[in-house]
This record gives structure tokens, sequence and C-alpha cells, in this order.
């Protein structure tokens, strides 16, 4: 088979290179796009991350692909209707670091309740005063979980290790869980209107877009933290500059955020008259990242050794799955 590889670092070809011995295959560090698939052009199996926007037109470019395997659990990245329509598998991990994107939220959540990143900016600075850094405790705070699937449940039991009172929601409830865990399920308006800390575990998709909107937002009582690991198509990105402009957010924490790929393309978006909506983007993201009370991470939440190691091992066995006529993990 050939096989092309996007997005991908140079220790995972070493390994990729020994799993496929006899097999054609093909590596890019950076995403798959219109310029680079036609190196491609004549392969079988693609696997990419989430910066590889598989539409219609790449597929068009593809004729012989037979499989898609992204190394991440969310799939909003890939147009699924025309991959059915072309007979074209897509497997995912669904699986690979429910404790590493917690941690990871909960060092937002610790850095905004600490003020470690003001204090780390004022070190630099060799000033070492503790004046406005004062923080607050977690224990007894309420956290409000959006999305109690393997990630958020993993939150829930950091979380309870740290004597907090949880609230969640989801549209899938395990009662059995919420008792051992001692958490309540409740609606988004009661979550939002009743947690001193919201953070977001949904997946990226219609039904999920903009789940924190202009409307809703302002259900949020003040002096909320919120927090995004998951994706930035969650929060609508007006709403949320109205509400830190307003006072109902007392600071955020962000490892996704929406448009994020255009701070990666700044350069080039400058020079691009045709889309102006995607400039405005831009600039009200910067204005948010801009704020002290805000800490941002560049999509890293999932990015430790141990879940890269998970995730290489599970979509080579996705691929050597389909090898063998077999599907695992299809979306």
């Amino acid at each position: 088979m050939k096989i092309a590889f996007f997005e991908i670092n140079k220790w995972e070809e070493e390994t990729l290179e020994k799993d496929f011995k006899g097999h054609t295959l093909k590596f890019f560090a950076e995403p798959l796009d219109l310029a680079n698939c036609q190196e491609i052009k004549d392969f079988d199996i693609v696997s990419v991350f989430i910066y590889s926007k598989i539409t219609a037109e790449i597929l068009d470019k593809l004729p012989k692909l037979k499989m898609i395997t992204t190394r991440s659990t969310g799939f909003d990245h890939i147009d699924l209707g025309e991959c059915q329509k072309r007979d074209i598998a897509v497997c995912n991990v669904p699986f690979y670091g429910e404790n590493t994107v917690a941690e990871h939220t909960f060092a937002l959540i610790l850095a905004l309740s600490r003020n470690v990143h003001k204090s780390y900016v004022r070190g630099l600075r060799g000033d070492f005063t503790i004046e406005g850094l004062m923080g607050f405790d977690l224990k007894d705070k309420v956290l409000g979980v959006v999305g109690a699937g393997h990630i958020g449940l993993h939150v829930i039991r950091i979380a309870k290790g740290f004597g907090m009172k949880v609230l969640a929601f989801d549209v899938n409830q395990n009662k059995f869980l919420s008792e051992v865990l001692g958490f309540e399920y409740v609606t988004l308006d009661y979550l939002l209107a009743n947690s001193d800390i919201i953070t977001l575990h949904a997946p990226g998709g219609e039904t999920t877009h903009h789940l924190i909107n202009k409307q809703n937002i302002k259900q949020i009582k003040k002096g909320v933290i919120l927090i995004n690991t998951s994706r930035g198509s969650l929060v609508e990105t007006d709403a949320l500059l109205e509400a830190m402009d307003e006072g109902i957010l007392a600071g955020a924490g962000f490892d996704v955020l929406e448009g994020e790929e255009l701070i990666k393309e700044e350069k080039q978006l400058l020079y691009d008259k045709e889309n102006p909506e995607k400039l405005k983007q831009l600039l009200k993201d910067h204005i948010i990242l801009s704020k002290d009370n805000v800490v941002y991470t560049p999509h890293i939440a999932f990015y430790s050794q141990e879940a890269l190691e998970r995730i290489l091992e599970t979509t080579v066995k996705n691929i050597k799955f389909f090898e063998e006529g077999k599907l695992q993990n299809q979306v």
C-alpha cells in the first residue's frame, strides 16, 4: 500500500517505517492541502491531524484514496459526507489522552486561580511585589463541566481531589458514575448560572458550534473563569469579547480559540484582500490574547510524550486492521 502521513514529527517517522516495512511511505511535516496533495494522487491511505482540512476539492485530487485515519479524537476537519459518497473509510483515535487533556485543563485553571502567569511576567522584570496577585482556593468552588465524556470525567476526578463541587452537562448521562464520583447532571443554563469555573469538553460539530454564544453567555454569573481545551468553535468570539469587556468573565484559559489557525497564517492574510472576515477574526483573537486575565497555550493539551505514543500506536492498528479487510475506530 501507499500511505502518506501529514503533520508528522521525525521521531514518528522512524516508528512508522519500522511498523510498515514493505509499504510505500511519504511523510509531510505540514498539513494536507491542495498544493501537496498532488504528490500523493495515487496513494491508498492518508493519516492526518486536525489542521488538514479534507474537503471535496481535496478528495477530487485523490481518486485512489481508500482510507483516512486522523490522529485525533475529533473529525470535524474531514468531510464525512463526501468520504461516504466515495466509499472512503474514516477512522480516528477515540481514546488517547483523557488524563493528558484533563491535567492541562487544571494547569490553566491553577494558572488563573493563583495568578501564575502574572507573577512570571513580573519576575522577568525583576518585580517581586505581591500586590494584585491574590488568588483563590479551588476547594468548595463549583466546577461546571460541559461534556462529561472520557476527558470530562477525568476532569471531574481531579476536581474532587481538590475538594470542588461539580455540575455536569451532557446529552448522554451515566447516573451510576455520577453517584460514584459525586457530581450532579444539570441543564446547560443551570450550569452557566451556578458555576464558579466552567470548562468545555464537548466535540466540535454542528450541534456544538457556538455552544457558548451571545444569548447564553449573559446567563453566566459574574466573575466566572472559562476554560476551553476542546474546540475553538464551541465559543462565539464576539460573545467572549463582550463577556470579558463587561466583566462577566473574571478570566479565561484557552488551549483552543475560534480562528486559531489564522494566527499561524497571519503574515499571508495581510496580503489577502479577498478575506476581510478572516482579518477581523484574527484581530479579535489578538485582542483576547492580549488581556492580562487570559492564559493561552497553542493547542498543546494533548501534547505529552505518552499521549503521542498512544495516538501513533492506535493509528498503526487502524491501518493494519484496514489492510486485513477490517475496520477499527470507524467514525
